[in-house]
Parts: C-alpha cells; sequence; structure tokens
C-alpha cells in the first residue's frame, strides 16, 4: 500500500426522501474508505473550479494550465479537462513512480506489449485508470493553488454542515511544491490506499447537495450548469460522465430504475445514489455491488 488504508466496518446506510431520512441502518457515523466514491468528489472541486474562472471551458487542453511537462508531447497536449473528467484521454506517463500502462493492464500480452502500446485518441475510449485520475488531482492541486481536502472542506463540506470527522489523503510519497509550499496531492481513489475516508451521513450531504442542484440553504455553492455537465454521458461510455455512473442505456443500467438516476461508486459496494425525479438520495455501504442495482429497484418499489 502506498497510503492510509482502514479496517471496514459493518454495512451500513441511509435512504432520504424530500430531504428527511426514510430509512437507516448499522453505523452511519463511522469513517470508513470509500475508494472511487472519491472520484465523484474530485471531478466536483473540478466544478468549482470551473464556477470560479480557473478553468475557462473543459474542452480546453490541460496543458495551457500546467507548463511542468505532464502533459507535453503531441498525444498528452492534446488532452482537455473533458477527457480526464470522462477517463477517456489515454493520457500516457509515470505519476508517483507508477505508470498509466500497469494500472489495471489487459490480460492479453505482456509488458513490452503495454508499453508500447497504440494510443488512442482522447475522448475515443473510456478506461478505468487511477493513476490518470491522480494526474487530474495533481493538475488541480497547482490550478488552486492549495490542498484539495482544503477546497472541498471549505467552498463545500463545512457549508453543508458535515462533520469534522472527514479526511481526503494521498499517498504517503505524493507531495508537490505550490507557490514555494510543499502539499499533498491526494488520490482519487483507494486502489493503494488513499481517498477519501467519511461518514455516510456526510456522504448524505454531498449527495442532496447535488439533489438540489447545488444549493444548499439559499446559498449556490455549486452551479447547476457544472451538475448537467457531470451528469451527461460521455460518447465513449454512456453511463459515465464526470465521474458518476449514470443509469442509461448500456451494460451498467439498473433494471427498473428511472435513467434520471446517477451515482457515486466505490470497491465494496460504497455508493452515493442520486434520484432527481423521486426527491431521493440513498447511500450504502459494503452492500454486495452486484446487488446493488436490485436493492434500488425495491426502494422504488417500496416508494
Amino acid at each position: 500500500m502506498l497510503g492510509p488504508v482502514k479496517k471496514r466496518g459493518g454495512p451500513a446506510g441511509l435512504i432520504l426522501k424530500n430531504g428527511y431520512v426514510l430509512a437507516s441502518w448499522g453505523d452511519t457515523r463511522r469513517v470508513d474508505m470509500t475508494f472511487s466514491v472519491t472520484k465523484s468528489f474530485l471531478s466536483t472541486v473540478a466544478g468549482l473550479a470551473a464556477d470560479r474562472g480557473l478553468i475557462r471551458s473543459v474542452d480546453d487542453p490541460v496543458s495551457e494550465y500546467i507548463w511542468d511537462g505532464t502533459f507535453a508531447g503531441e498525444h498528452n497536449s492534446g488532452i482537455t479537462w473533458s477527457h480526464l473528467l470522462q477517463q477517456n484521454s489515454d493520457w500516457t506517463g509515470s505519476l508517483w513512480g507508477l505508470h498509466d500502462w500497469a494500472d489495471r493492464p489487459p490480460r492479453e500480452g505482456g509488458i513490452d506489449d503495454w508499453k508500447h502500446r497504440e494510443l488512442r485518441t482522447p475522448g475515443t475510449v473510456m478506461e478505468y485508470n487511477d493513476v490518470r485520475v491522480n494526474v487530474l488531482a495533481y493538475v488541480l492541486t497547482h490550478l488552486w493553488r492549495q490542498p484539495l481536502p482544503r477546497v472541498l472542506k471549505e467552498e463545500l463540506m463545512d457549508p453543508v454542515g458535515a462533520s469534522a470527522t472527514w479526511r481526503w489523503f494521498g499517498y504517503d510519497h505524493a507531495w508537490t511544491v505550490v507557490d514555494g509550499l510543499k502539499m499533498q496531492s491526494v488520490t482519487g481513489g483507494g486502489h493503494s490506499g488513499g481517498g477519501i475516508f467519511i461518514s455516510a451521513e456526510d456522504m448524505a450531504r454531498f449527495g442532496l447537495l447535488f439533489l438540489s442542484d447545488g444549493s444548499w440553504e439559499g446559498e449556490q455553492l455549486l452551479s447547476p450548469g457544472w451538475i448537467e455537465q457531470a451528469v451527461s454521458p460521455s460518447a465513449p461510455n454512456p453511463n459515465y460522465g464526470f465521474m458518476w455512473w449514470l443509469n442509461r442505456p448500456g451494460s451498467r443500467q439498473w433494471e427498473g430504475v428511472p435513467e434520471s438516476v446517477y451515482y457515486a461508486a466505490g470497491f465494496g459496494g460504497n455508493f452515493i445514489v442520486v434520484c432527481p425525479e423521486q426527491d431521493l438520495v440513498m447511500v450504502l455501504r459494503w452492500l454486495e455491488p452486484s446487488r446493488i442495482g436490485e436493492f434500488v429497484g425495491k426502494v422504488f418499489e417500496g416508494i
């Protein structure tokens, strides 16, 4: 492991309708790893940057914003923010000693094949890859010029009333220097440790913020325009937006559940499910991932 890990708790969760708790189970205040649920938080930090004009357009090449060589070369220089957010950039390189080709490599071929593969045009093929997700976190750290956990805390988590118990970690050796200050570059998941450690109750607040189009108690924390972009299907994968999974027709669609539903998903059955038409948010922790769709469908039957 390269970053912190934590022994998991038992199954837990919350179901909220119209802002009220319909049901809860397990220890909803226990802080646990969320694995790739972190990606939806990370993409939201990018949304905050776009709302504040730090990102002029998600269709801009990222190379226009960072000049340290991370996006040098003919291929990488054409990668946009949108490509990184939709995981279809095919960025090539290494970060924190980890190579892009070594993260979830194909079953066919060997190391030499993976190293010298033909690169796909950005925007054409989705490939789930934590190294590239962590590249996004690294670039956003330099864009914000401050640690991303601080940005998330001050811009979103404190305003929605989240507890002080959540944390966002990077790898132990993943440190960068911005304006002469050393700061940790966080990860977008717990694939090798790190990511967001958080309670089910604080996850629910994050989900409720999206359900309310970024508004919280009369204050617009995140623009509705960003949320609309974030949950729009990408061309290579209609079930994926800006690091949110979408219940659209495709291989990931849940039967009997509206197409408007979208969700953050992490290893081990960690989910934040947002159902706009039903004014419903579900937080599910440590449930069998293959049964999540069935669970969500039964909730819809029950309401």
